[in-house]
């Protein structure tokens, strides 16, 4: 099942199931997210949660027990419930399930909302814990935008635009981090290439980015993302390929290569003590 929103700029689509946005065009037509193919990349733009990126081993420890989860989190495979709908705006929800409860040992409440105002869509989160013990838990978004945009052009012709040229970006080995380096960013631009990408996402940390925009140099078509405050930022496409890239706010980030296992210890793990949540939004506008 699907819901829409509308605007008299754009008709955006979002899936019941992982609460993903699955579609965004404009009155054009032009179509903004990535239609997902099983031989690429199956998703659109996945919630990640209770985890962002992938666990050493994946396997964490909590209170002497050891449990296994995949990369990135359940969310994106489970089915949310709709708690709120108009003609702009829409909330889903996803709470712990026996399924889950074998996963990741918390109760919690993940909340899920999208506002549309004109070009812009307004992503909003809220993890709620309604236990008596402390919830830890990432989050993260995961957008994949179409590049290019128009048939005309190719991904060579698409630039990351970002608010500074000094960004410095962690090295990945199978998933995990590993050391630093300088990126080379000319004039707060980072052209897009194939081979950007043959050592996995480019991830930043430390709140390097703030605002980012995807652009072209043929056309005027584009994407910006703000997320200020958001501490970790990845860009990926997958290794090969020239059709699409993904730009994702998270709070949270992969385990280091020398990663203990504890779910407590985790880098980029958030504690929410019992009866609080947590609140985090950012906003794409379509260009």
């Amino acid at each position: 099942m699907q819901h829409q929103l509308i605007s008299d700029q754009l008709k955006v689509l979002i899936n019941h199931a992982g609460a993903e946005i699955c579609s965004v065009k404009n009155t054009r037509g032009v179509e903004y997210i990535w239609g997902g193919n099983v031989q690429v990349w199956a998703r659109h733009a996945p919630v990640l949660f209770p985890i962002v990126g992938r666990l050493k081993n994946d396997v964490y420890t909590f209170n002497g027990h050891e449990y296994h989860l995949s990369q990135h989190g359940f969310a994106r495979d489970m089915p949310f419930d709709l708690v709120k709908k108009n003609e702009s705006c829409c909330i889903f929800e996803l709470r712990e399930t026996p399924e889950t409860k074998r996963l990741y040992p918390f109760d919690f409440n993940l909340q899920i909302s999208y506002e549309l105002k004109g070009s812009v869509i307004f992503c909003a989160y809220t993890v709620k814990n309604p236990s008596a013990q402390s919830l830890f838990f990432s989050i993260g978004a995961h957008p994949g935008f179409n590049c290019p945009l128009n048939p005309d052009e190719k991904f060579e012709d698409y630039y990351l635009e970002f608010e500074h040229d000094k960004l410095v970006k962690t090295s990945l080995d199978a998933g995990l981090r590993l050391g630093t380096e300088k990126v080379h960013v000319e004039d707060k631009k980072l052209f897009l290439s194939k081979s950007l990408f043959d050592a996995d996402a480019l991830v930043f940390e430390n709140n390097q980015v703030n605002k980012i925009s995807l652009r072209s140099s043929k056309s005027d078509h584009g994407v910006t993302i703000g997320c200020a405050g958001w501490p970790y930022f990845g860009i990926w496409t997958k290794k090969g390929t020239s059709e699409f890239i993904c730009l994702e706010p998270w709070y949270g980030i992969t385990d280091g290569a020398d990663a203990g296992g504890t779910l407590k210890k985790k880098a980029g793990i958030l504690e929410l003590v019992p009866q609080k949540e947590f609140s985090c939004s950012f906003w794409i506008e379509i260009l």
